[in-house]
């Protein structure tokens, strides 16, 4: 979040806290132990692709933690409209970037359904009020357009050759979809 602060937060029928907070180097680890139980292995970024983008100037990406147990991430960058970060790749920097880019979201199987990809989602929409994009974007993968529909994204076509050929790199459904960033949350 824009101004480092940590958010606390309860999941529904809890008496828990949870804490979401900026990513940091030392959420790594457990970043990629939600990952790879979220992810089949074509999908699984690695650890130096992820420090790569910690260290970017356009990242923006969160962390649900309690203690130091990482539940969820929700890893995020400041880019442009119609560009796709491949699988794999680094978050490019972008002199005046234009759109919040939800690269990626994965919620550990074990705390499915307590509200935690909705409350990094609102965190993340929240923050990026400090810069005001125009736009925020993604690439929908692994059937859930319709998840990204009821949170108010579209189909968007027109990109470019390469960045079209960055979504395909994501598997058989996947697609750019695109919302405007009205700072009122998603």
């Amino acid at each position: 979040m824009a101004d480092n602060k940590a958010m606390r937060f309860s999941a529904p029928d809890s008496n828990d806290s949870r804490i979401i907070r900026p990513l940091a180097l030392a959420d790594l680890e457990g970043l990629m132990q939600v990952q790879e139980a979220c992810y089949g292995r074509h999908y699984m970024e690695s650890a130096e692709v992820y420090r790569a983008r910690i260290a970017s100037r356009m990242q923006c990406s969160l962390v649900a933690v309690q203690g130091d147990t990482v539940l969820a991430y929700l890893a995020a960058y400041r880019s442009a409209l119609g560009r796709v970060t491949p699988i794999h790749g680094a978050f490019e920097d972008y002199e005046a970037p234009d759109t919040l880019y939800l690269h990626d979201m994965a919620v550990s199987p074990d705390c499915a359904g307590q509200g935690l990809a909705s409350a990094l989602l609102d965190a993340l929409w929240h923050s990026a009020r400090s810069w005001s994009p125009r736009h925020s974007a993604l690439v929908s993968v692994q059937g859930s357009q319709d998840y990204w529909r009821r949170k108010g994204y579209a189909l968007h076509t027109g990109l470019s050759d390469a960045d079209a050929a960055a979504v395909r790199g994501y598997g058989e459904d996947a697609v750019y979809m695109v919302q405007p960033y009205s700072g009122q949350g998603c």
